[in-house]
């Protein structure tokens, strides 16, 4: 069993945890030992904490501010906090492999790989690499990429493209259900609004502000994150939710059209159950720009609308909403061709190989 030992890292948003919840039931159904390194407050402890087998271990890891504050001057002795207490659990634990989806928790995890000399695979989401997979990158074997285009920015002689790797389960809802759920009915096409695990403040209120011409075209459910339901607004084919977990597949299977941030876990998962989209990804006062740039090569491609933050009126919204619904056909005509089963598949393999050798 020992050589059968795989250790996850990554965290700090949903996006950084969705891969590895995806594929650790593979591993887990082979009779691996699986643990598992994550922050101490991130929602990576809160995903992972919920599966059965899985050993959760947490550390000091730092964080990327782009503002100044105290805790800038701080990080790195968190991160070297975090590189001496992960050395210790990997020498506990012996991995015979790690798999890193990024975040800053992770930069710790991949140092003490190189130190351990433990071989360690990272998966790169987004179109261009994340400032925790740069600094991780030279303490990994090998490093997958979910966009063609993020090639050009990996060491050729590391990089592999896979592709989207997308939870199963996804696949596995029931329309019915979803629709039961969000207490809605089958006469009227649904539009699943998310604005990733933190919520999107103008983006909810501006859904809100134009409720009833949306609800005059749709069926609303509402992911608003954490802390952003509003019980003042209530309306019938209106549903909120803070955040859903175990009926998350079903209200996919009954949604119809997605307004989303651009983050590439959740569109790719989109694109996989042939949602057309309209995006509005994170803007770049509030990021590196690389949810744009995602966008853009969704857009290009046909498989989605995209509004940027900073041209977001309430009227924009509702127009390119009711362009989103008119064009289903030709959306679902260009996703018709995308599959994802095998990007997953090749993961484990390569997860396999790097343990193997």
């Amino acid at each position: 069993m020992s050589e059968k030992r795989i250790l996850f890292t990554g965290g700090g948003s949903a996006g950084h945890v969705i891969v590895n919840l995806a594929i650790i039931p593979t591993f887990q159904k082979e009779g691996w030992e699986i643990d598992y390194i994550g922050s101490k407050n991130g929602i990576e402890r809160e995903l992972i904490g919920r599966l059965d087998g899985v050993n959760y271990h947490p550390i000091s890891t730092g964080k990327l501010r782009r503002y100044f504050s105290i805790e800038n001057f701080k990080d790195p002795f968190k991160v070297l906090n975090g590189t001496l207490q992960a050395f210790r659990i990997l020498g506990k634990k012996k991995p015979t492999v790690i798999f890193s989806k990024g975040g800053f928790v992770s930069v710790p995890v991949l140092v003490a790989s190189r130190l351990r000399k433990i071989p360690a695979v990272i998966h790169e989401s987004d179109y261009t690499p994340g400032l925790a997979n740069k600094l991780a990158m030279p303490f990994a074997q090998k490093i997958l990429a979910t966009f063609p285009e993020t090639m050009q920015f990996l060491p050729e002689e590391k990089a592999e493209w896979i592709g989207a790797v997308v939870r199963n389960e996804l696949f596995q809802g029931s329309r019915q259900k979803g629709l039961q759920f969000a207490n809605l009915h089958s006469d009227k096409p649904v539009l699943l609004i998310m604005g990733g695990s933190g919520g999107a403040r103008k983006i909810n209120q501006a859904v809100r502000d134009q409720l009833d011409r949306l609800l005059n075209e749709f069926q609303i459910i509402h992911i608003c994150g954490k802390g952003n339901v509003d019980r003042e607004v209530e309306a019938e084919g209106y549903a909120q939710f803070e955040y859903v977990n175990e009926e998350l597949s079903d209200l996919f299977a009954a949604t119809d059209f997605v307004l989303s941030r651009a983050g590439s876990n959740a569109i790719y998962e989109f694109l996989a159950l042939k949602k057309p989209m309209l995006l509005i990804p994170l803007s770049r006062n509030a990021s590196r720009g690389d949810q744009i740039l995602n966008a853009n090569s969704f857009v290009k491609q046909g498989y989605a609308k995209m509004v940027e933050e900073e041209d977001l009126t309430e009227d924009r919204l509702v127009k390119e909403l009711l362009e989103l619904k008119e064009g289903k056909g030709n959306f679902l005509k260009n996703m018709r061709h995308y599959e994802s089963f095998e990007a997953k598949e090749k993961v484990v393999k390569i997860i396999k190989d790097i343990a193997k050798n």
